[in-house]
Protein backbone atom coordinates (compact mmCIF):
# COMPACT_ATOMS: atom_id res chain seq x y z
CA UNK A 1 0.00 0.00 0.00
CA UNK A 2 1.73 3.46 -0.76
CA UNK A 3 1.43 5.85 1.46
CA UNK A 4 1.41 9.87 0.16
CA UNK A 5 1.50 12.86 2.82
CA UNK A 6 1.96 16.41 1.95
CA UNK A 7 4.47 18.55 3.21
CA UNK A 8 2.04 20.30 5.82
CA UNK A 9 1.17 17.32 7.00
CA UNK A 10 5.39 16.27 7.70
CA UNK A 11 5.65 19.50 9.58
CA UNK A 12 2.64 18.81 12.02
CA UNK A 13 3.38 15.35 13.07
CA UNK A 14 7.27 16.34 13.57
CA UNK A 15 6.32 18.86 15.79
CA UNK A 16 4.01 16.06 17.49
CA UNK A 17 7.14 14.34 18.06
CA UNK A 18 8.93 17.16 18.98
CA UNK A 19 6.88 18.15 21.78
CA UNK A 20 6.22 14.13 23.02
CA UNK A 21 9.46 12.16 21.62
CA UNK A 22 7.71 9.10 22.92
CA UNK A 23 4.66 8.80 20.32
CA UNK A 24 7.11 7.89 17.40
CA UNK A 25 6.98 4.78 19.38
CA UNK A 26 3.28 4.44 19.83
CA UNK A 27 2.87 4.90 16.20
CA UNK A 28 5.33 2.59 15.54
CA UNK A 29 3.67 0.18 17.81
CA UNK A 30 0.05 1.22 16.01
CA UNK A 31 1.59 0.54 12.50
CA UNK A 32 2.80 -2.64 13.33
CA UNK A 33 -0.24 -4.12 15.04
CA UNK A 34 -2.23 -3.04 11.83
CA UNK A 35 0.15 -4.73 9.17
CA UNK A 36 0.21 -7.85 11.35
CA UNK A 37 -3.63 -8.23 11.51
CA UNK A 38 -3.44 -7.56 7.76
CA UNK A 39 -1.08 -10.03 7.43
CA UNK A 40 -3.37 -12.45 9.49
CA UNK A 41 -6.11 -12.50 7.48
CA UNK A 42 -4.84 -12.35 4.41
CA UNK A 43 -3.37 -15.73 5.62
CA UNK A 44 -7.26 -16.65 6.74
CA UNK A 45 -8.24 -15.57 3.24
CA UNK A 46 -5.84 -17.98 1.68
CA UNK A 47 -6.59 -20.69 4.09
CA UNK A 48 -9.78 -20.34 2.82
CA UNK A 49 -9.13 -20.31 -1.12
CA UNK A 50 -7.09 -23.72 0.12
CA UNK A 51 -10.55 -24.89 1.51
CA UNK A 52 -12.54 -24.15 -1.28
CA UNK A 53 -10.00 -25.23 -3.89
CA UNK A 54 -11.08 -22.31 -5.87
CA UNK A 55 -10.20 -18.80 -6.24
CA UNK A 56 -12.65 -16.00 -5.45
CA UNK A 57 -15.66 -15.47 -7.85
CA UNK A 58 -14.75 -18.11 -9.80
CA UNK A 59 -17.33 -20.57 -10.49
CA UNK A 60 -17.73 -24.27 -10.03
CA UNK A 61 -20.74 -26.42 -11.22
CA UNK A 62 -20.53 -28.39 -8.52
CA UNK A 63 -20.03 -26.41 -5.93
CA UNK A 64 -22.20 -26.19 -2.47
CA UNK A 65 -20.80 -24.20 -0.33
CA UNK A 66 -19.62 -20.20 -0.82
CA UNK A 67 -18.15 -17.34 0.72
CA UNK A 68 -20.10 -15.33 3.15
CA UNK A 69 -18.03 -12.64 3.92
CA UNK A 70 -15.72 -11.79 7.13
CA UNK A 71 -16.41 -11.39 11.03
CA UNK A 72 -13.90 -8.81 13.08
CA UNK A 73 -11.69 -10.43 15.80
CA UNK A 74 -9.38 -9.36 18.20
CA UNK A 75 -6.16 -11.18 19.10
CA UNK A 76 -3.40 -10.60 21.52
CA UNK A 77 0.18 -11.55 20.47
CA UNK A 78 3.30 -11.72 22.54
CA UNK A 79 5.65 -8.33 21.99
CA UNK A 80 2.81 -6.65 19.57
CA UNK A 81 -0.27 -6.20 21.19
CA UNK A 82 -3.88 -6.87 20.38
CA UNK A 83 -4.49 -6.94 16.73
CA UNK A 84 -7.57 -6.47 14.88
CA UNK A 85 -8.38 -9.17 11.97
CA UNK A 86 -11.11 -10.46 9.92
CA UNK A 87 -11.92 -14.34 10.16
CA UNK A 88 -13.15 -15.21 6.24
CA UNK A 89 -16.77 -17.41 6.87
CA UNK A 90 -18.39 -19.97 4.61
CA UNK A 91 -22.00 -20.42 3.93
CA UNK A 92 -22.25 -24.06 5.41
CA UNK A 93 -20.17 -23.08 8.15
CA UNK A 94 -17.51 -25.84 7.71
CA UNK A 95 -14.11 -23.72 7.39
CA UNK A 96 -12.52 -23.67 10.39
CA UNK A 97 -9.21 -21.56 10.80
CA UNK A 98 -6.14 -23.39 11.34
CA UNK A 99 -3.81 -19.89 11.68
CA UNK A 100 -5.65 -18.63 15.13
CA UNK A 101 -7.06 -21.09 18.27
CA UNK A 102 -10.44 -21.25 18.56
CA UNK A 103 -11.57 -19.65 21.46
CA UNK A 104 -8.53 -18.03 22.35
CA UNK A 105 -8.22 -14.54 22.81
CA UNK A 106 -3.88 -14.35 23.38
CA UNK A 107 -1.47 -16.36 22.24
CA UNK A 108 -0.37 -19.45 24.46
CA UNK A 109 3.17 -17.42 25.04
CA UNK A 110 1.48 -14.75 27.29
CA UNK A 111 -0.55 -17.58 29.19
CA UNK A 112 2.88 -19.00 29.93
CA UNK A 113 4.22 -15.77 31.37
CA UNK A 114 0.79 -14.98 33.07
CA UNK A 115 1.39 -18.28 34.93
CA UNK A 116 4.80 -17.96 36.05
CA UNK A 117 3.97 -13.87 37.15
CA UNK A 118 1.39 -15.47 38.93
CA UNK A 119 3.83 -17.84 40.33
CA UNK A 120 6.28 -15.58 41.39
CA UNK A 121 3.47 -14.05 44.28
CA UNK A 122 1.50 -11.75 42.00
CA UNK A 123 -2.12 -11.93 42.47
CA UNK A 124 -4.61 -12.40 39.75
CA UNK A 125 -6.37 -8.78 40.49
CA UNK A 126 -2.64 -7.10 40.40
CA UNK A 127 -2.29 -8.90 37.04
CA UNK A 128 -5.44 -7.98 35.14
CA UNK A 129 -4.10 -4.36 36.11
CA UNK A 130 -0.44 -4.54 34.82
CA UNK A 131 -1.78 -6.73 31.42
CA UNK A 132 -2.46 -3.39 29.60
CA UNK A 133 0.43 -1.91 30.43
CA UNK A 134 2.28 -5.42 29.45
CA UNK A 135 0.82 -6.71 26.63
CA UNK A 136 -1.74 -4.04 25.33
CA UNK A 137 -4.34 -5.50 26.62
CA UNK A 138 -6.64 -5.79 29.36
CA UNK A 139 -7.07 -9.68 30.59
CA UNK A 140 -9.26 -9.83 33.54
CA UNK A 141 -8.51 -11.77 36.77
CA UNK A 142 -11.14 -14.49 35.44
CA UNK A 143 -8.45 -15.16 32.30
CA UNK A 144 -5.59 -15.76 34.31
CA UNK A 145 -7.21 -17.95 36.80
CA UNK A 146 -8.20 -20.27 33.83
CA UNK A 147 -4.94 -20.06 32.63
CA UNK A 148 -3.56 -20.72 35.64
CA UNK A 149 -6.15 -23.81 35.99
CA UNK A 150 -3.97 -24.84 33.14
CA UNK A 151 -1.16 -24.83 34.58
CA UNK A 152 -2.29 -27.23 37.62
CA UNK A 153 -3.10 -29.45 35.35
CA UNK A 154 0.26 -29.46 33.67
CA UNK A 155 1.91 -29.95 37.17
CA UNK A 156 -0.43 -32.60 38.41
CA UNK A 157 0.57 -34.54 35.43
CA UNK A 158 4.30 -34.22 35.94
CA UNK A 159 3.64 -35.31 39.61
CA UNK A 160 1.41 -38.51 39.12
CA UNK A 161 3.95 -39.14 35.72
CA UNK A 162 5.13 -43.06 35.78
CA UNK A 163 8.52 -43.67 37.36
CA UNK A 164 8.97 -46.99 35.94
CA UNK A 165 11.99 -45.80 33.87
CA UNK A 166 13.52 -44.06 36.61
CA UNK A 167 16.72 -45.89 38.17
CA UNK A 168 16.23 -43.82 41.65
CA UNK A 169 18.46 -45.30 44.17
CA UNK A 170 18.68 -42.88 46.57
CA UNK A 171 16.25 -40.89 48.25
CA UNK A 172 16.48 -37.77 50.08
CA UNK A 173 13.28 -37.66 52.41
CA UNK A 174 11.48 -34.37 54.16
CA UNK A 175 8.78 -32.25 55.43
CA UNK A 176 8.62 -28.76 53.90
CA UNK A 177 6.24 -26.18 54.85
CA UNK A 178 5.09 -23.40 51.62
CA UNK A 179 2.82 -20.61 51.67
CA UNK A 180 -0.34 -21.50 50.21
CA UNK A 181 -3.65 -19.50 49.38
CA UNK A 182 -6.73 -21.36 51.28
CA UNK A 183 -9.50 -19.14 50.31
CA UNK A 184 -8.62 -15.61 51.23
CA UNK A 185 -6.22 -16.23 53.39
CA UNK A 186 -2.32 -17.63 52.99
CA UNK A 187 -1.37 -20.37 55.14
CA UNK A 188 1.59 -22.63 55.71
CA UNK A 189 0.95 -25.89 54.33
CA UNK A 190 3.17 -29.04 54.66
CA UNK A 191 4.04 -30.77 51.91
CA UNK A 192 5.74 -34.53 52.07
CA UNK A 193 9.12 -34.05 49.56
CA UNK A 194 11.08 -36.96 47.68
CA UNK A 195 14.15 -35.83 45.79
CA UNK A 196 15.69 -39.17 44.14
CA UNK A 197 19.64 -39.55 43.09
CA UNK A 198 19.30 -41.92 39.59
CA UNK A 199 22.59 -44.53 39.02
CA UNK A 200 24.08 -41.94 36.99
CA UNK A 201 24.28 -39.26 39.52
CA UNK A 202 21.02 -37.22 38.59
CA UNK A 203 18.80 -35.72 41.47
CA UNK A 204 15.04 -35.10 40.22
CA UNK A 205 12.12 -34.87 42.46
CA UNK A 206 10.45 -38.16 42.59
CA UNK A 207 7.32 -37.21 44.69
CA UNK A 208 5.40 -34.18 46.20
CA UNK A 209 2.58 -34.49 48.49
CA UNK A 210 0.43 -32.31 50.69
CA UNK A 211 0.15 -34.07 54.07
CA UNK A 212 1.63 -33.92 57.94
CA UNK A 213 4.84 -34.57 57.94
CA UNK A 214 4.97 -35.97 61.80
CA UNK A 215 2.09 -38.52 60.96
CA UNK A 216 3.36 -42.09 60.39
CA UNK A 217 0.11 -42.81 57.99
CA UNK A 218 1.26 -40.19 55.49
CA UNK A 219 4.53 -40.95 54.88
CA UNK A 220 3.42 -44.62 54.57
CA UNK A 221 0.49 -43.68 51.82
CA UNK A 222 3.01 -41.50 49.77
CA UNK A 223 5.63 -44.18 49.64
CA UNK A 224 2.87 -46.43 48.21
CA UNK A 225 2.00 -43.69 45.78
CA UNK A 226 5.65 -43.70 44.67
CA UNK A 227 5.48 -47.52 43.93
CA UNK A 228 2.49 -47.47 42.45
CA UNK A 229 3.65 -45.13 39.85
CA UNK A 230 5.95 -47.51 39.15
CA UNK A 231 8.89 -47.08 41.30
CA UNK A 232 10.84 -50.54 42.05
CA UNK A 233 10.87 -50.65 45.80
CA UNK A 234 14.13 -53.09 45.24
CA UNK A 235 16.25 -50.96 43.68
CA UNK A 236 16.46 -48.32 46.34
CA UNK A 237 19.29 -48.61 48.58
CA UNK A 238 19.72 -45.68 50.58
CA UNK A 239 17.00 -43.16 52.57
CA UNK A 240 18.40 -39.87 53.80
CA UNK A 241 15.83 -37.97 56.18
CA UNK A 242 15.35 -35.87 59.07
CA UNK A 243 14.55 -38.03 63.10
CA UNK A 244 10.24 -37.29 61.88
CA UNK A 245 8.29 -39.34 64.38
CA UNK A 246 8.03 -42.83 62.55
CA UNK A 247 9.45 -41.82 59.19
CA UNK A 248 12.52 -44.15 59.91
CA UNK A 249 10.03 -47.40 60.35
CA UNK A 250 7.67 -46.85 57.53
CA UNK A 251 10.37 -46.17 54.95
CA UNK A 252 12.21 -49.38 56.32
CA UNK A 253 9.03 -51.37 55.82
CA UNK A 254 8.23 -49.59 52.35
CA UNK A 255 11.74 -50.32 51.46
CA UNK A 256 13.08 -53.32 53.27
CA UNK A 257 16.37 -53.04 50.86
CA UNK A 258 17.25 -49.70 51.64
CA UNK A 259 19.72 -48.32 54.84
CA UNK A 260 18.72 -45.17 56.81
CA UNK A 261 21.10 -42.48 57.51
CA UNK A 262 20.53 -39.09 59.10
CA UNK A 263 20.70 -36.09 57.05
CA UNK A 264 23.63 -34.38 57.85
CA UNK A 265 22.32 -31.27 58.15
CA UNK A 266 19.49 -31.81 59.91
CA UNK A 267 22.29 -33.31 63.26
CA UNK A 268 24.06 -29.94 62.34
CA UNK A 269 21.40 -28.09 63.37
CA UNK A 270 20.32 -30.02 66.04
CA UNK A 271 23.99 -30.43 67.77
CA UNK A 272 24.93 -26.23 66.68
CA UNK A 273 21.31 -25.28 68.37
CA UNK A 274 22.76 -26.37 71.79
CA UNK A 275 25.90 -24.99 71.65
CA UNK A 276 27.01 -21.22 72.74
CA UNK A 277 27.81 -18.75 70.85
CA UNK A 278 31.53 -18.81 71.17
CA UNK A 279 31.91 -22.55 70.27
CA UNK A 280 29.83 -22.89 67.11
CA UNK A 281 31.98 -22.29 64.37
CA UNK A 282 35.07 -25.01 66.44
CA UNK A 283 31.85 -27.88 66.72
CA UNK A 284 30.90 -27.09 62.82
CA UNK A 285 34.55 -27.32 62.03
CA UNK A 286 34.57 -30.44 63.91
CA UNK A 287 31.63 -31.82 62.40
CA UNK A 288 32.57 -31.45 59.12
CA UNK A 289 35.78 -33.20 58.92
CA UNK A 290 33.65 -36.36 60.70
CA UNK A 291 31.51 -36.22 58.37
CA UNK A 292 33.64 -36.14 55.56
CA UNK A 293 35.92 -38.78 56.70
CA UNK A 294 37.59 -41.28 54.06
CA UNK A 295 37.30 -44.39 56.21
CA UNK A 296 36.13 -45.64 59.90
CA UNK A 297 39.67 -45.33 61.34
CA UNK A 298 39.57 -41.37 60.59
CA UNK A 299 36.25 -40.86 61.44
CA UNK A 300 37.07 -42.17 65.28
CA UNK A 301 40.56 -40.25 65.16
CA UNK A 302 38.37 -36.56 64.47
CA UNK A 303 35.89 -37.82 66.89
CA UNK A 304 37.84 -38.72 69.75
CA UNK A 305 39.88 -35.26 68.58
CA UNK A 306 36.57 -33.25 68.20
CA UNK A 307 35.49 -34.65 72.00
CA UNK A 308 38.51 -34.35 73.99
CA UNK A 309 38.76 -30.56 72.65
Amino acid sequence: MKIELNVSEVISIFKEIQQSPEKIFEMIRLDVREAVGRYLSEMMTTELTHFFGRDPYERKSDADNYRNGSYDRRYTLKSIGEVSVKVPRDRNGEFQTQVLPRSKQYETEIGRDLCLTFLGGVSTRTLSIMSQRLIGRKISHTEISEASRELIDSVERWRNRDLSNEPVKYFFIDGVNFEMRMGDSIEQVSVLVAIGVTEERHRLVVGLQAGDKESAPNWREFFKDLKRRGLDPEKITLGVMDGLPGLEKVFKEEFPRARVQRCQVHVARNVLAKVPQKFKQDVADGMRSIFYASSKSLFWNEFMTATIA
